[in-house]
């Protein structure tokens, strides 16, 4: 029953549907729109990730529809993206077509799995100059996978983008091909160019038209996308091999992870471009999830949310996610009519589409911020950009938090101090000069304040080399976490003040941590004596009344 209950919160609403038919005109002009745009890129991403141009259309049409009605963002478009193919070569090169198909449905899996799980309101935690490094990463990973086509030379055999890039520089020295290389700067200048004079306009789609006619009216030796299938393929498991399951759950995760992290970062970019939208992160998932498992029956690569075409999406006015299934059904509908102009056009000028999708991915005002930000955030983004370019995503953003994580701890544990506190503010005020001295020579105060956890205890080590007295009140009011490293810290430092002699006394407990300082017995021993109070003033006159007890300093 409970099963059942969040599959209907993860489904379409009523809400959704009624939004889909208050402004289509709207959406569908936007649709049309997204497409134009989506077309090239779609094309080169398949082609990209080695399963070719068809797989690329196949993904944009399936897993867009899929995505836009199940999905939790009313503005999101779905389709293959840069970042995705950057995961899927190395995937395509080890296993083949087979292996990404099946990894793909096992993405899908894992992906409804996280929606069930309620894990998308985690990606709110991930810090901004770990996704700027990554989006840097994925703009030069992008960039280099381009060289082959763009210097017209066969694709090298490595799968990781700087040996292949060298090697395709390599081959181009040898034997260079000026017209694979003049047709890729055009179609790349006329987008970076044209898009910053006239932003509406879809440049890309322009750029690869006039290029692909001039490549048939003037006969250029340019290679071809080649044929395309006039339609979609019929649904079909035969590429699932159940014993390649063990060898690739590794891949699943790490397509998966991606899926869900670009999904949901596509997802909150487009929110924030919107007027009162809103994404159910889960509901993403779910979405997402239902992508990846279908599309690879048609023969489709892993999909994920695309930031650059949601955002398209949204400046030409959508409002809810009919847009985004109008843009798959102009896409099929291409599939369909114009298959045989599809294939004619350049490799090259692909290659110029996803390089001047690279660079424009890179918001060089926002990199150059984050870097003078403060060192942490410049050291976190350089580490990430750079695991990126040579490692994998999924592996780059589990480093760039680990970095994140350690430097964000450092800053912790340097707010943590031990403080020695005057004893005269908290005494009665019936005490003789001398009196005081005394109990000051006797009796230190220290308090210790931040976090109490594993890597911010060492101060306390500096106890039990305090100068010889006869109390020493640990004053806990200000510690503002704790966990069970530092709670043994604490009592360590505790039992080497007795071993020397010394009375310990504890006050300011807060609620929150009796549990774990009862749970390792650390406090329990003290409280046997009589020596844990509620406050410092109760404390410290104990401490008096040990004095007094012992004859060191005599009662007023």
């Amino acid at each position: 029953m409970r099963f059942l209950d969040r599959t209907r919160e993860l489904l379409p609403a009523r809400d959704d549907l009624r939004a889909i038919v208050s402004h289509p005109r709207h959406d569908l002009l936007a649709g049309f729109t997204v497409a134009i745009v989506a077309l090239p890129l779609a094309l080169g991403f398949g082609i990209s990730s080695g399963l070719g141009a068809a797989a690329g259309l196949t993904t944009a049409v399936i897993a867009g529809a899929l995505a836009a009605f199940f999905g939790g963002s009313s503005l999101q478009v779905t389709g293959p993206t840069g970042a995705m193919t950057v995961v899927l070569v190395p995937i395509m090169h080890t296993y083949g077509a087979t292996g990404v198909l099946t990894v793909g449905l096992m993405a899908g899996v894992i992906l409804l799995g996280l929606a069930f799980a309620r894990a998308g309101q985690y990606v709110a935690y991930i810090p901004a100059s770990v996704i700027e490094g990554f989006t840097l990463g994925i703009a030069l990973v992008i960039g280099l996978q381009q060289l082959p086509a763009a210097l017209g030379v066969a694709p090298p055999g490595a799968d990781q983008v700087v040996a292949l890039a060298a090697q395709a520089i390599g081959s181009f020295a040898a034997h260079p091909n000026w017209t694979a290389l003049a047709v890729t700067l055009a179609v790349a200048i006329a987008i970076l160019v044209g898009g910053r004079l006239a932003p509406v306009i879809p440049f890309s789609l322009f750029a690869v038209v006039v290029a692909t006619l001039v490549a048939e009216l003037t006969g250029l030796d340019v290679d071809r996308i080649g044929t395309l299938p006039a339609g979609l393929p019929i649904p079909s498991l035969a590429f699932f091999d159940p014993a390649q399951i063990w060898v690739l759950t590794g891949p699943a995760i790490a397509v998966a992870a991606l899926a869900a992290l670009e999904s949901l970062l596509s997802a909150a970019v487009a929110d924030g471009m919107g007027v009162n939208s809103r994404h159910d992160p889960d509901r993403e998932l779910f979405g997402q999830g239902l992508a990846n498992l279908i599309t690879p029956l048609f023969g489709g690569v892993p999909a994920t949310g695309a930031i650059a075409r949601t955002a398209v999406n949204v400046r030409a006015g959508a409002s809810s996610r009919l847009a985004a299934l109008a843009h798959a059904a102009v896409l099929a509908l291409i599939v369909y009519t114009a298959a045989p102009l599809a294939g004619r056009i350049p490799l090259a000028a692909l290659a110029g589409v996803l390089l001047a999708t690279a660079i424009r991915m890179v918001e060089v005002g926002s990199v150059r911020a984050m870097a003078r930000a403060s060192r942490s955030e410049a050291v976190i983004l350089t580490v990430t950009a750079i695991a990126t370019l040579a490692l994998d995503l999924v592996k780059a953003v589990i480093l760039g938090l680990v970095v994140a994580g350690a430097l964000a701890l450092r800053a912790v544990t340097a707010s943590s101090r031990l403080r020695q506190m005057p004893l005269h503010p908290d005494l009665p005020e019936d005490h003789t000069d001398e009196e005081r001295a005394l109990l000051d020579e006797h009796i230190v105060v220290y308090r210790i304040e931040g976090p109490l956890v594993f890597a911010a205890h060492r101060f306390l080590l500096e106890l039990s080399e305090v100068a010889r007295v006869e109390v020493v009140v640990l004053r806990l009011s200000s510690v503002t976490a704790m966990d069970a490293s530092g709670a043994l810290v604490l009592k360590d430092t505790i039992e080497k003040l007795e071993h020397r002699h010394m009375v310990v006394l504890v006050s300011g407990i807060r609620p929150g941590h009796h549990r774990i300082l009862d749970a390792l017995e650390i406090i329990a021993a003290l409280g046997a004596k009589g020596r844990v109070f509620a406050t410092t003033p109760e404390a410290i006159e104990a401490a008096r009344n040990h004095l007094h007890h012992t004859g060191l300093v005599p009662r007023g």
